[in-house]
């Protein structure tokens, strides 16, 4: 399954580039990329970062993975694992002709595929059985695990599965899709659990700061000016600092966390635009309208009729 299939998007800022999901109402998003030898590992030979979980699995190693200040050598069976802002990077000493040598998987997708209780909140994730090893900001906690050699073969099915799922589309493919997902997931957590016990946002106490406050306050129209003021750093001080540690601005990560709840309400819910803007903190409704449109390329009133299922079609007499 390739980038453009799974709707990951590049876009280019100061500082490192950050892959966005461009989420489509019509599409499934749970994405797989092969890596090795082609434009995937030559992507990963960047620093760059995501606004979604990513799982690395390498089958063949060679070189070094950056996340954040950490850095490993990649051996076969490596599981690395990205939250979301973290800056990550394929490194070789020698050049992109060694990174070309590794061979794996890329798995990725947005938290709310796992069904209830796993939302974009990016604190609650420390008390959620399969995220919990994604929750630590962008230091600290476990960035990898390794897979025993009895179990990689296991993986690596896996994952071939989880790709064939989503590209033929068969009937059930979406529950097949989270099953085999999930099944991972409880791997990488079992395989964390044993590494640490209690994963926390200490090592960085202003990211965690500043996520709490959007998550108490997204419904409120905050700016970035509010968000300085609960942490004490001036706007643009701490417009540095989070650009830096999270390749994102705080009024990004605002917008994200607005546009995602937003799409929930407009799919599940009938309240009007409007209401769903008001809602989610914009005031004016116009300017709501437009900041989706410009996220999304679809007005909500679009995404609304797109993301609802389809009345059966009466029968022919």
């Amino acid at each position: 399954m390739d980038v453009q299939q799974t709707r990951m998007v590049e876009r280019w800022q100061a500082g490192p580039p950050v892959a966005r999901y461009t989420a489509l109402p019509e599409l499934f998003p749970v994405g797989t990329l092969r890596l090795g030898g082609g434009l995937a590992t030559d992507g990963l030979a960047r620093s760059h970062s995501h606004d979604f979980p990513v799982l690395l699995y390498f089958e063949r190693g060679g070189c070094s993975m950056r996340i954040g200040d950490g850095e490993w050598r990649v051996e076969p069976g490596d599981v690395y694992i990205i939250a979301p802002g973290e800056i990550a990077e394929l490194h070789a000493a020698n050049g992109r002709s060694q990174v070309s040598q590794v061979s794996g998987w890329a798995v990725f997708f947005p938290p709310e595929v796992l069904g209830s209780g796993a939302s974009r909140n990016f604190l609650s994730w420390r008390s959620h059985p399969l995220l919990f090893p994604f929750a630590r900001g962008a230091a600290g906690g476990v960035h990898r695990v390794h897979v025993p050699p009895g179990n990689r073969a296991v993986w690596s099915e896996r994952i071939l599965a989880l790709e064939s799922e989503m590209c033929q589309r068969r009937e059930g493919y979406q529950d097949a899709a989270v099953s085999l997902l999930r099944l991972l997931l409880v791997e990488v957590a079992r395989l964390a659990a044993e590494l640490v016990g209690d994963l926390r946002l200490k090592d960085e106490p202003l990211l965690a700061a500043v996520f709490a406050f959007i998550e108490a306050h997204f419904r409120e129209p905050i700016s970035l000016k509010d968000v300085a003021k609960a942490v004490s750093l001036s706007p643009g001080h701490l417009t540095t600092i989070i650009r830096r540690k999270s390749g994102r601005t705080v009024l990004e990560w605002i917008t994200e966390r607005r546009l995602a709840e937003a799409r929930r309400l407009l799919v599940e819910t009938d309240l009007a635009v409007e209401d769903v803007g008001r809602r989610v903190g914009y005031v004016e409704a116009g300017y709501f309208v437009r900041t989706f449109r410009r996220a999304y390329g679809l007005t909500p009133a679009s995404w609304r009729r797109a993301g609802r299922p389809k009345p059966p079609s009466a029968p022919q007499p």
